[in-house]
């Protein structure tokens, strides 16, 4: 049972480590709040895979760099 605890303190020191991730939409205060998507942003702050767009916070797709039928080169 000792093994339990000592694994269980061991997650807890791991998860104070892990940056809270920032709000869904800006509130758009003029004095910007820890988790505004703004500042984090600006900072460089923002967790990998997110970006802003229209103070939204939203997901970037990874694309695999192929590009769609008719694009590209013009006939």
């Amino acid at each position: 049972m000792g093994s339990k605890s000592a694994g269980k303190s061991a997650a807890k020191k791991g998860k104070a480590k892990v940056a809270k991730l920032p709000k869904k939409k800006c509130c758009v205060s003029s004095t910007k709040c820890k988790r505004c998507p703004l500042r984090m942003l600006k900072e460089g702050t923002l967790p990998p895979g997110y970006t802003v767009k229209k103070r939204r916070l939203v997901k970037v797709s990874v694309t695999s760099g192929q590009k769609g039928p008719g694009k590209g080169k013009a006939a």
